[in-house]
């Protein structure tokens, strides 16, 4: 029986993403440092807050967040458990037109405000076109998301939380440490007066071969493609019926199964 382990585009080992909220000024900055290093990231934006103090405005939007992935993050950040579920359809599903009529693309990612979410929104989330979502609960571990809950996504960590110390046990060769997830909020840099933490975390982890730099929604299609793979008995026979190529070890060797074909792997 072949042994099969998932890899990830080009053949790499490990992804690193990133999620910032809220569409503060800061994240101009952000993107810079983002675009200077070869990083990828999400920017959740509640729509309301567009063109307000202290955050990014409309026109500016579709160039500066050019290259990353611009998602959902309810129109005005309510605290979503103290109110009525049609309005929490409403903030999800009136945030992604807003966003959409700007970006002119289908806005699929959600990161919720104060990282609180039930159980109902979660069941609706996907007749609401939402494909993630994001908590702020984080694990300090480097998993996968798990496909079978992809509306409890937990990042691995705030970048105000042990992100340097995270980010080496992340880079050091070990099976288990496959995805990292950071997330915050552009405006703490300033405040805190630590850019050159989110620097120098950018610095350690650009032009790595055996990683791939991701948006959150790019993280998340691939592993479904990775979970709809059809598979013979034995493993020697592989089916993507996905749109996309995926890449997988086949008995140690790196190889690519295009979308929509089947390949066969015997000796």
């Amino acid at each position: 029986m072949n042994q099969i382990v998932y890899r990830f585009p080009q053949g790499t080992e490990k992804i690193l993403t990133m999620s910032y909220d809220d569409g503060h000024v800061e994240d101009r900055r952000l993107t810079q440092l983002f675009r200077k290093y070869g990083i990828r990231a999400t920017f959740h934006l509640p729509s309301a807050y567009i063109g307000q103090k202290e955050h990014v405005t409309a026109t500016e939007i579709p160039s500066l967040y050019r290259d990353f992935e611009v998602a959902a993050h309810t129109v005005s950040h309510p605290m979503i458990n103290q109110m009525p579920p049609q309005q929490w359809v409403q903030e999800v599903w009136e945030d992604r037109r807003a966003l959409e009529s700007i970006v002119d693309y289908p806005v699929r990612g959600l990161s919720y405000p104060y990282g609180v979410y039930t159980r109902q929104l979660q069941q609706l989330l996907p007749h609401l076109g939402v494909a993630y979502a994001r908590t702020t609960q984080s694990t300090n571990a480097f998993a996968l998301p798990d496909l079978e809950t992809p509306y409890t996504w937990n990042p691995t960590c705030r970048h105000t939380e042990q992100l340097l110390s995270l980010g080496e046990t992340f880079l050091r060769e070990h099976p288990g440490n496959v995805l990292m997830y950071v997330w915050g909020h552009s405006f703490e840099f300033e405040r805190d007066h630590n850019w050159n933490l989110i620097e120098e975390f950018c610095k350690r982890m650009q032009g790595r071969p055996n990683i791939w730099y991701a948006t959150n929604i790019e993280v998340a299609d691939y592993c479904n493609a990775l979970k709809r793979l059809v598979i013979s008995a034995d493993g020697t026979i592989i089916q993507n019926p996905s749109y996309q190529d995926v890449w997988l070890s086949v008995n140690g060797q790196t190889v690519s199964v295009p979308g929509g074909q089947t390949a066969v792997f015997r000796e």
